[in-house]
């Protein structure tokens, strides 16, 4: 019993420095270009997308490509998630106006509208 314990603790400590070692030596994470508004949400996909489409239109992809795909991901993931975070707060505004008009709920219907309303004016220029 007390071999399997001792096994079992070598074993975890040299799991856990293979760990340490890879974390040291894995591929670097970036913050990626901020996206703090779906107005500059929507421009950072202008800009990243065509990067990424250059890249990914190749025959064959080098190492440094990967390295630039990876770090161009961390900006087009911020991008998207501003973009579902208004378009949730958006559905959920609408959501509202909704349950409003059912509860004939009418300064809620005309506030609650009109802040969907500037929300959703992004989506539709």
């Amino acid at each position: 019993m007390k071999r399997s314990l001792l096994a079992a603790g070598v074993l975890s400590l040299g799991l856990w420095n293979l760990e340490a070692q890879a974390s040291d030596h894995g591929p670097q994470h970036f913050k990626g270009v901020p996206s703090e508004t779906y107005e500059q949400a929507v421009a950072n996909l202008a800009e990243y997308n065509p990067k990424l489409a250059a890249i990914v239109a190749k025959e064959s992809l080098t190492p440094k490509d990967m390295a630039d795909i990876h770090q161009l991901t961390y900006t087009l993931e911020n991008a998207i998630e501003r973009i579902k975070e208004h378009l949730e707060m958006t559905a959920e505004t609408l959501e509202d106006v909704h349950q409003a008009s059912e509860k004939a709920q009418y300064d809620i219907a005309r506030d609650q509208g009109r802040i969907y309303l500037e929300q959703s004016r992004v989506f539709v220029k």
